[in-house]
């Protein structure tokens, strides 16, 4: 198991990658499927999460992100099967993308199991260039919108868990599509997918005897070119397995505060707030929010299913 999370790393690494462009979430250890296609149908139930997080509140253009996954598994455990839609806005270009997941689950050991996963779909991205305010105003490279420029795109992943712990690697994005605007006599190329690699773990442990105070560290780790390698590092206390309270602290970025509510079994609610310590951005806003609500559809064999679930 050592020897494929080193391999994966060293695989991720030696890619080139560039300007960090990809959605950001406090809630990443909830909304996994978001980043990692390997995670599909690793709860053992037909999950259903939705997010929204407006960042950057107060200042004019900040993006704003709302995602939808579902994922189950299927034939015996042995494969996952997912849907990820992720809408992002950041001034006037707005990008909805649409993914299939794919994970292919095996079992390594008594306790753990390692998942190969595989993300397939389209990006739709449109622009309202002429909305924005120029110095030039005879600057023909903004006088046409991007009119729903369409492109497929494809990713991977590795998910290794057990009850107590998991790390993952991923990179959702593989093609790097260009999108021009829509001059009719000359295109001029505006915007970019851009490659992103992640990393994720996380684990829990008791802090008292009887098991009703634990503790749940996590982080997330993004690489990538032109761009500082950055990591979230979360501490979330759980309560008698029903209230949730945490931390975060992004480097180079941001603080922020999590709590979170299991009102069953089967559905949870979670905000977060972050605070932009960054003098670039944190001067000029109020801010992030984030609302996540997960529901799990647990099948009437509830024997099979592992309870309670932290990942």
């Amino acid at each position: 198991m050592k020897k494929i999370i080193i391999i994966g790393i060293a695989l991720l690494g030696g890619l080139s990658t560039y300007a960090q462009q990809e959605a950001m979430f406090t809630h990443y250890m909830f909304n996994t499927l978001a980043i990692n296609p390997a995670y599909a149908g690793s709860r053992d139930a037909l999950t259903v999460t939705a997010l929204h997080r407006s960042q950057w509140v107060g200042f004019d253009g900040a993006p704003t992100t709302q995602t939808l996954t579902l994922h189950s598994p299927v034939f015996n455990n042995k494969i996952g099967l997912g849907l990820s839609v992720v809408n992002d806005k950041i001034g006037p270009l707005n990008t909805t993308a649409f993914y299939g997941d794919f994970a292919y689950k095996l079992k390594v050991s008594k306790k753990g199991t390692l998942a190969f996963g595989l993300k397939g779909g389209i990006n739709l991205v449109q622009g309202d260039l002429n909305t924005l305010q120029l110095e030039d105003e005879g600057d023909e490279s903004f006088s046409n919108n991007i009119e729903s420029d369409v492109s497929p795109n494809f990713g991977f992943g590795m998910y290794y868990s057990t009850s107590k712990w998991y790390v993952g690697l991923s990179t959702p994005k593989l093609l790097e599509n260009k999108f021009s605007n829509s001059n009719s006599t000359e295109s001029t190329a505006v915007s970019a997918e851009q490659r992103h690699y992640f990393l994720i773990a996380g684990t829990v442990f008791n802090l008292n005897e009887d098991g009703s105070l634990k503790l749940k560290p996590t982080t997330f780790v993004k690489v990538t070119n032109g761009a500082p390698l950055e990591a979230d590092l979360t501490g979330m206390v759980i309560i008698k397995d029903k209230i949730e309270l945490g931390a975060m602290f992004r480097t180079g970025d941001a603080v922020g505060l999590l709590v979170g509510y299991n009102f069953t079994d089967q559905l949870r609610f979670g905000y977060s707030f972050d605070w932009s310590f960054a003098n670039t951005t944190g001067k000029y806003n109020n801010g992030s929010h984030e609302v996540m609500l997960r529901y799990d559809f647990i099948y009437k064999d509830k024997a099979k299913i592992r309870s309670p679930r932290y990942f």
